[in-house]
């Protein structure tokens, strides 16, 4: 449950208004995850079969207010996100009168904000790749952008169709100028979803694309090139989704060049959800591949992949706490060769309190 608060004389300060006796309205909310983890690799070596503790838990605030004329300003931090201290600011977020919205400083992009939500397992089991494994393991694989840029949504209903919205999105800073690093310069992204129903079934779809510019003088890549799309159907107590993504990248690398070059990136992510009570399951795929270079400026030769399938559990045993159960099986292969050490099993019981 949200908890409502005034934000003191030091917030109203920080947007200007210093001798205001007006406050903004915040809020804040959070989570606490405690439970046992364990993984079993395909390996045969000593420890690749393990289990412990995991605990999680993070705390944000959210502020806004609503001026005379009706449009709406908000903004956040997060304090902490799943265990780590982070102190993570937001932008600033305008909500008109007409429903849409434009995000300011660190807007984020439109390619993966109009995606179709897919179903995935819940819990805190994982069997994670190496850092060398560049294969994609989300449909918004390439979301990147600078920071001054900003993010407009439209309203429902968008031109007149019934259920369709639209986004905009572009960044235009320089912070990576004279650096060899793979930052994102300027970059646009468009996006649309078109929420509709067939028989007894809401059907949502939605698509992206985006074009990261990168100021590496020696990247015959850009930042980041994708078009991704998805859709899902909600019958009653049923959900399902899939989606696909493909484009091409820069990463962040240990070379001279200071970043590596990502082509032939693919994802396929599929999933679903039946809600019985008080009692969730649901179970997701993940199916990503893509050829990694140690150079800016030549394509890799070899695949990277990862594969895994997942299922959970959850049972909501009182308001705001749930029980959950997790499951997930995993495979990934690094430049065509498998890599046993970072495939197998991971499993996960514990439950999550929210707030």
């Amino acid at each position: 449950m949200k908890k409502e608060l005034l934000i003191a004389s030091a917030l109203t300060a920080s947007f200007g208004l210093a001798g205001v006796a007006e406050a903004a309205t915040a809020s804040w909310s959070g989570s606490i995850k405690n439970g046992v983890s364990g993984t079993n690799l395909d390996s045969s070596a000593t420890g690749d079969s393990t289990y412990g503790s995991s605990q999680q838990h993070n705390l944000s605030f959210s502020a806004s207010e609503t001026t005379d004329a009706g449009m709406k300003i908000s903004t956040g931090f997060v304090v902490i996100n799943e265990g780590g201290n982070s102190n993570n600011a937001s932008g600033l977020t305008l909500t008109f009168t007409d429903g849409s919205t434009l995000d300011l400083i660190k807007a984020g992009n439109a390619y993966g904000g109009q995606l179709a939500a897919i179903p995935g397992a819940s819990g805190e089991q994982s069997v994670g790749a190496t850092s060398l494994n560049h294969a994609p393991t989300d449909l918004d694989w390439a979301d990147t952008s600078d920071h001054v840029g900003f993010d407009w949504g439209s309203a429902a209903d968008f031109a007149g169709i019934d259920g369709l919205t639209v986004g905009i999105s572009a960044a235009f800073g320089d912070d990576g100028d004279g650096t060899s690093a793979a930052t994102a310069e300027t970059s646009y992204s468009v996006g649309a979803t078109l929420v509709t129903t067939a028989g007894d079934s809401t059907v949502t779809i939605g698509g992206g694309m985006i074009n990261a510019g990168t100021s590496n003088a020696q990247a015959s890549n850009d930042k980041a090139n994708s078009v991704a799309i998805s859709a899902s159907a909600v019958t009653g107590d049923l959900t399902v989704g899939v989606g696909f993504s493909s484009g091409s990248s820069l990463y962040d690398s240990t070379t001279d060049a200071g970043a590596g070059q990502i082509d032939g990136a693919s994802i396929v992510k599929a999933g679903a959800s039946y809600v019985s009570g008080d009692m969730t399951f649901a179970v997701g795929y993940v199916d990503g591949e893509s050829k990694d270079s140690l150079s800016t400026n030549a394509d890799g030769a070899s695949v990277d992949s990862i594969s895994t399938l997942s299922a959970s559990a959850s049972y909501t045993v009182a308001s705001g706490v749930t029980a959950i159960l997790g499951y997930t099986d995993s495979s990934t292969s690094e430049e065509g060769s498998n890599t046993t050490g970072n495939s197998g099993s991971a499993w996960y019981v514990g439950a999550t309190i929210s707030f």
